[in-house]
């Protein structure tokens, strides 16, 4: 099996040392390298191609928020989880904005960390609890001001069922499953769907299809 490649982005030495070490007791996981600045962030995105990077927000020369699109626009396959202690929604939104898939506060346990990293490289996406209310009112606020002029032309039929399971949290597999699709078969119709609404990930995509009443929030 192979192994998720991972990327360390934090200008604290104690801090990528602990992370460090929590990711290397799982087998799952391999910490390619290390960086202690936004521009050797980028730096090494496109040196290592990690398959997920672990983002601070505050750090030297270039902040995570801008090293994050920087990276979403050379390498968008990489998913970038935000690591921070910062639980106010002007970082969340932002970095949501600039492409990220996951958004933790650094309080979280070991084992959730884990787990967001492993759900993130398979397509998914994450929010830390204590932000999730905030996140589902700025929603709602958002689904008021926009009015049916702005639904989406171009999707086919299918594209919208592949949309609405995106924004449900569903990964290629599941949506394959689901609509009796293979997953190359998904992947096409995601790629469409990305061009055709100005979307570069699924996290983008989903915020979309719900704040354009494309998918409900259950």
């Amino acid at each position: 099996m192979e192994k998720i490649k991972v990327l360390i982005a934090d200008d604290h030495a104690l801090i990528r040392e602990g992370l460090r070490k929590i990711l290397s007791t799982d087998p799952r996981i391999e910490v390619v390298a290390e960086a202690d600045d936004g521009e050797k962030t980028i730096e090494y995105a496109v040196k290592f191609n990690p398959d997920i990077i672990l983002m601070d927000i505050n750090m030297p020369k270039t902040n995570g928020i801008s090293a994050t699109k920087t990276i979403k626009k050379e390498k968008p396959q990489i998913g970038i989880i935000a690591l921070t202690i910062h639980n106010q929604e002007e970082y969340l939104f932002e970095l949501i904005n600039a492409g990220i898939s996951g958004y933790l506060l650094k309080d979280i346990s070991p084992d959730l960390l884990i787990e967001t990293i492993i759900g993130v490289s398979k397509g998914n996406s994450f929010i830390h609890p204590s932000m999730t209310t905030k996140v589902f009112t700025e929603f709602n606020r958002l689904s008021h001001l926009i009015s049916s002029q702005n639904q989406p032309d171009g999707l086919t039929k299918r594209e919208m069922e592949v949309l609405k399971l995106i924004a449900h949290g569903d990964n290629n597999r599941s949506i394959a499953q689901k609509l009796y699709l293979s997953e190359k078969t998904v992947k096409n119709h995601i790629t469409s769907i990305f061009q055709k609404i100005g979307v570069i990930d699924r996290t983008q995509a989903a915020l979309y299809a719900i704040k354009n009443k494309l998918a409900e929030i259950s």
